[in-house]
């Protein structure tokens, strides 16, 4: 009964907006059946697997795929639950909060069939496009599913790993040899002020997430080339994957140089800026001062995968952890996508309000994103980034936590209209890819806020007014230059917003936030 649903108390994810239903599966395959494609890296032996959820257009139509979607917290939940009490400090705000919020994060599920068959391509192309999307500190696999899951509804199969670098709360390597045996890696709490001891930890935490990267891209090669592979995963111990897998072959656009596009959130972001650019400017003998965490050889799939095409897309973005001495180097050369006249038109920032107002970072961002400038410039009228954030956003914004938790977000932090944000977001992202040369469906439109005089029905298959850099274009939705000029409204606030906003992929802000409120 309709009534009886407005009663649960349990959070839901909106419907997403899609033309596509969405497949879910979730991949642990060891490390003994891949390649690197640096064949020095192994940063971190005692982790046996890489794991990865992958969303994607999915079939319905079948007895496979027709579940009650997948769980949002993953098994084993009572020590997930446990790890984000812990990751959270155990002070009396949370421990009250957690005495509540357990019962009903057991039963939240992402809306998603799992285990469905993949769905044939409509592309010209009879391939999908795919991303890779890497999470932020206190993330997983599942923590941004409304976001890669409302790509994945526009004909995107989304990459999402689960990094083993600390980043996690917790995390479980299952061991292929010993079915029942898991290794917990553990949360690593390290400080966000520059410092040579969290440089160093920050360079140990991306080498194992550039490995995993590059682990991920050779499987997605060996799926798609229909290789055979062992899945370890804890829910595919009936098998269930291995149909589903063996579907995917030759079903993903991933050998046409520049085809994949790499996207990440706060610690994702900048880690994909760092995978690019490792790719691209692999290093040489030259720059013997430059310590490479991550050195593919010539030969490598990804070398030939990363180019100036390469749609890069940053939300909310963390600098701190690229302003290492030891990858300095790596950090002076420009991304790749301005080595060709194209430029920035591939590359996509969207900030939150919350980091747009946190001027050191913001500074650091637009330097990193910026096209080269003066006798640095090989393409002086080559277009820069597009760069946008929404207004009343949160470091969460981006998160599946947002849509979930409204009531905190929007009386702690002031964030509104979450899922309004989250479409802005994914709006953006999809354009482009368009402008990439990505086949990917119509905006829905309903999230084109067209005025209700227009007459319109249909989506539209080219949305360049989510780009648009003209005021009030899209309502609160403000594009930025990337002048470090500082106006009334960054300089209101001069220093970080601290360890709970830079974590803020998890409960963590909205409980420290509310103890905050409640000082």
């Amino acid at each position: 009964m309709p009534w009886l649903t407005s009663l649960n108390p349990t959070p839901s994810f909106p419907a997403y907006t899609g033309p596509y239903a969405v497949g879910s599966v979730d991949v642990e395959i060891p490390v003994s059946e891949l390649e690197s494609p640096d064949p020095k890296a192994s940063p971190c032996a005692d982790v046996s697997t890489v794991a990865f959820r992958v969303f994607y257009p999915c079939r319905v139509d079948g007895g496979k795929g027709k579940g009650k979607g997948v769980r949002w917290i993953p098994n084993p939940q009572r020590e997930y639950v446990g790890a984000y009490a812990r990751f959270l400090g155990a002070g009396s705000g949370v421990a009250q909060m957690f005495s509540v919020l357990p019962q009903l994060l057991y039963y939240v599920s992402i809306p998603v069939h799992p285990n469905a068959d993949i769905l044939e391509p409509s592309t010209k192309s009879k391939k999908w496009p795919v991303m890779m999307f890497s999470h932020g500190l206190g993330g997983s696999r599942n923590a941004y599913s409304h976001v890669v899951g409302s790509l994945a509804s526009h004909g995107i199969v989304v990459i999402a790993p689960d990094h083993r670098d600390g980043s996690s709360p917790i995390s479980f390597v299952h061991t292929p040899e010993e079915k029942e045996k898991l290794r917990r890696v553990e949360y690593k709490k390290v400080a966000h002020k520059a410092s040579t001891e969290v440089y160093e930890q920050r360079d140990e935490q991306l080498r194992i997430r550039l490995w995993e990267l590059g682990l991920i891209h050779d499987a997605l090669l060996k799926i798609d080339g229909g290789v055979p592979l062992k899945n370890v995963a804890e829910t595919q111990k009936k098998n269930l994957a291995k149909d589903t897998l063996a579907g995917f072959s030759r079903m993903l656009n991933i050998h046409e140089p520049g085809s994949i596009s790499f996207a990440g959130h706060s610690f994702g972001a900048v880690t994909m800026i760092q995978f690019v650019k490792s790719v691209f400017y692999r290093p040489t003998s030259e720059h013997e001062s430059f310590k490479p965490l991550f050195s593919p050889s010539e030969k490598s799939n990804i070398v030939r995968q990363v180019t100036p095409a390469s749609p890069v897309i940053l939300l909310d973005l963390w600098a701190l952890p690229i302003q290492s001495p030891a990858t300095a180097w790596l950090k002076s050369k420009p991304l790749p996508c301005y080595t060709a006249s194209n430029g920035g038109a591939t590359l996509l920032s969207i900030l939150s309000e919350a980091f747009y107002k946190w001027t050191s970072n913001l500074n650091d961002t637009k330097k990193i994103i910026a096209k080269p400038s003066g006798p640095n410039s090989t393409y002086p009228e080559q277009p820069g980034p597009h760069i946008f954030y929404p207004v009343s956003s949160a470091h969460l914004s981006q998160s599946d936590f947002g849509v979930l938790f409204p009531w905190v977000t929007t009386k702690v932090f002031g964030a509104k209209e979450p899922e309004r944000v989250l479409k802005l977001n994914v709006r953006a992202i999809l354009q482009v890819l368009r402008n990439s040369g990505a086949e990917v469906a119509d905006t829905n439109v309903m999230d084109l806020e067209l005025d209700e005089n227009s007459g319109s029905t249909a989506g539209l298959s080219s949305d360049e007014k989510i780009l648009s850099t003209s005021k009030d274009s899209v309502r609160d939705w403000i594009s930025l230059r990337t002048d470090l000029e500082i106006d009334s409204k960054t300089s209101t606030t001069s220093k970080g917003p601290g360890d709970a906003v830079v974590e803020g992929e998890v409960l963590g802000e909205l409980v420290s936030g509310s103890e905050r409120a409640n000082m």
